[in-house]
């Protein structure tokens, strides 16, 4: 609790519990993606890849929260190791869409049911209706703050 008055109350203040629900949960999922070789970010494109097939770098950072620069490298890591392909030619505009290989698949389906195990540990003890309550909370904030003025 804060003593002086000035400032955020980091007891009562949403964005504060929001960045450590966020940082406690990126704690949990990176211990269970790193015995499978893989990070979050890595995780992460994979799976966007699995529901989006084709995405290009661009959206593939966007939707990881990283720069395309480090998606970059990250997709080239992939190719290399076998988990995606991508295009040697753009089939439109200047994008060389991805797509996840049979081993990128398998992989994913192993990070999947881990990150699964997570969520289901973070949301133990909310009933459904508490979980989709959050959930259309959350989606409300986002686009609060999303709102152009």
């Amino acid at each position: 609790m804060r003593q002086d008055g000035d400032g955020i109350d980091l007891d009562t203040s949403i964005g504060y519990l929001l960045k450590e629900t966020a940082s406690a949960l990126r704690a949990s999922m990176e211990a269970v993606l790193r015995p499978l070789g893989m990070t979050i970010t890595h995780y992460s494109c994979l799976e966007l890849l699995a529901q989006r097939p084709g995405l290009s770098n661009s959206e593939l950072a966007r939707g990881t929260f990283v720069t395309r620069q480090s998606m970059n490298v990250l997709l080239q890591a992939l190719e290399r190791d076998g988990f995606v392909t991508r295009a040697s030619e753009p089939s439109v505009g200047k994008a060389l869409p991805t797509q996840l290989t049979a081993s990128g698949r398998r992989s994913l389906e192993q990070a999947s049911a881990a990150v699964r195990g997570v969520e289901q540990r973070m949301l133990e003890g909310l009933t459904e209706q508490q979980q989709a309550d959050a959930r259309r909370v959350l989606r409300s904030m986002v686009t609060a703050l999303r709102r152009q003025d």
